[in-house]
């Protein structure tokens, strides 16, 4: 159809066209880090510029001039406290601070795990989180309150020391108080509940049918809990150690209240240096070699537990080849 002229028709008696959709607006688009952001602002705030100051100042020279707020002179950087705190004191110390972490770790796990399997498999849903709450409760009170309390069964005429004798188990008063087996008594005690947690956790998250698959194909319980539970709960192990054994690194209200000048640990020496001799250079220069000392050690775990690893899937291997 044409119109007079040859001219076309208009677009509205032919084809009918479809409506143009509006222009979209183009939106801001967050980071996929942004939730995060209030949490690493956290972070460097209180833990990384802290430790910043600590191994800046540990270049100072202490300052004895009065009115000058930090007792550091940055005017004079020097080696001088490193020199200083590579000392043999220092090692004797945090040698004995090492054994006491390492076993308290240890004791920790041993306890922890215990009650950690019998909360996540043992326990009812109903009792669970009651029992659960029993353990997180302590932590509700003072970390020094906690401590100091445990002069009261420790000391040499305390409750437990007059119970025991009355019982002929002893035949004098305890001797426990001011020396490094109070600090360990003490020390686990604080820290257990820092293992039961992340152990909790990794065995809540095991499927069940994991453990019952096992079980089907022939495994006995010790087998089933050596190569699936222990092997799944291996995360909330390592959190544990690390959540457990780091602190008790750096640990000094344990040591000051209960360890005397036998039970002294690496925490205490460094915060004698900045609140009684009033060394911040010092006492800075001792808490970044402990830092180290601490990272080093923890390396040295992590080679010692991948190496374990690899050596019994290479036995595996070689097991199943000679099998074969």
């Amino acid at each position: 159809m044409s119109l007079a002229g040859g001219q076309r028709p208009p677009a509205a008696f032919g084809m009918l066209t479809a409506p143009q959709p509006p222009p979209r607006r183009r939106r801001l688009k967050a980071p996929s880090f942004a939730l995060a952001i209030p949490s690493i602002v956290w972070y460097v705030a209180f833990f990384v510029l802290p430790i910043v100051l600590i191994v800046w100042y540990s270049f100072g020279v202490k300052n004895t001039a009065s009115g000058t707020g930090v007792p550091v002179d940055m005017a004079h950087k020097t080696l001088q406290n490193y020199r200083d705190a590579f000392s043999p004191t220092f090692f004797t110390v945090f040698k004995s601070t090492l054994k006491v972490s390492i076993l308290a770790t240890f004791l920790c796990f041993v306890f922890g795990f215990p009650v950690a399997y019998f909360l996540v498999f043992k326990v009812t849903e109903k009792w669970k989180a009651i029992m659960l709450a029993l353990v997180v409760v302590p932590s509700f009170t003072s970390f020094l309150i906690r401590t100091l309390a445990w002069r009261i069964p420790l000391a040499a005429n305390g409750e437990l020391s007059v119970w025991l004798q009355h019982r002929g188990l002893i035949g004098g008063p305890i001797s426990v108080l001011d020396t490094k087996t109070a600090v360990q008594i003490a020390i686990v005690y604080n820290y257990l509940g820092f293992m039961i947690l992340p152990l909790f956790v990794a065995l809540d998250r095991i499927d069940v049918h994991m453990r019952e698959a096992s079980k089907d194909l022939g495994a006995n319980r010790v087998r089933t809990f050596m190569q699936v539970t222990l092997p799944l709960a291996g995360p909330g192990i390592a959190a544990g150690i690390l959540l457990t054994f780091i602190p008790m690194c750096g640990d000094f209200v344990t040591a000051t209240l209960l360890g005397g000048t036998s039970g002294n640990m690496i925490g205490a020496m460094i915060d004698g240096e900045f609140h009684v001799g009033q060394n911040w250079p010092l006492g800075s220069a001792m808490a970044v070699m402990m830092i180290g000392a601490v990272l080093l050690v923890l390396l040295v775990g992590l080679v010692v537990v991948f190496g374990a690893q690899w050596f019994l899937r290479r036995r595996r291997h070689i097991d199943v080849a000679v099998a074969a």
